[in-house]
């Protein structure tokens, strides 16, 4: 599989993508709104903001409604990805997000984080995944 470039002009399109999508987020207990996009393997981009709930433990995070609609949309696997929050600067996932992440990643997942672009592997190093299953 082509790997796709992730160039600044890649970069400036998934933040427009997340800074929309914070923008659609449903936060009425912290008022703190969080957006989040994603190029996948074969060049959609793929977003979702957080929802929370009254029942705290059952909110969504931006990053598990950007997953639903990976799969909503035809699956693959997530390629370059940026998290913002009401103010549309990166944010860096919370170690939840980060797994889920990992485990829809495709070769080389980069992300977008407060400390500059990261690869997965240096923001959740040693992670636990599907091949440790068998």
């Amino acid at each position: 599989m082509r790997l796709i470039d992730v160039t600044e002009e890649t970069w400036a399109r998934l933040t427009e993508a997340a800074v929309e999508a914070m923008g659609r987020a449903y936060a009425p207990y912290s008022g703190f709104s969080v957006g989040a996009a994603a190029l996948t393997d074969d060049g959609r981009v793929v977003s979702g903001c957080n929802v929370e709930n009254a029942a705290y433990g059952v909110t969504l995070c931006a990053e598990c409604s950007l997953v639903s609609e990976l799969f909503a949309t035809g699956g693959g696997t997530l390629r370059a990805f940026v998290c913002v929050n009401g103010d549309g600067e990166p944010l860096a996932p919370c170690g939840r997000c980060r797994q889920l992440l990992f485990e829809h990643k495709g070769p080389e997942l980069l992300l977008a984080t407060p400390a500059g672009v990261l690869t997965m592997e240096q923001v959740l190093p040693g992670a636990f995944g599907p091949e440790d299953l068998s």
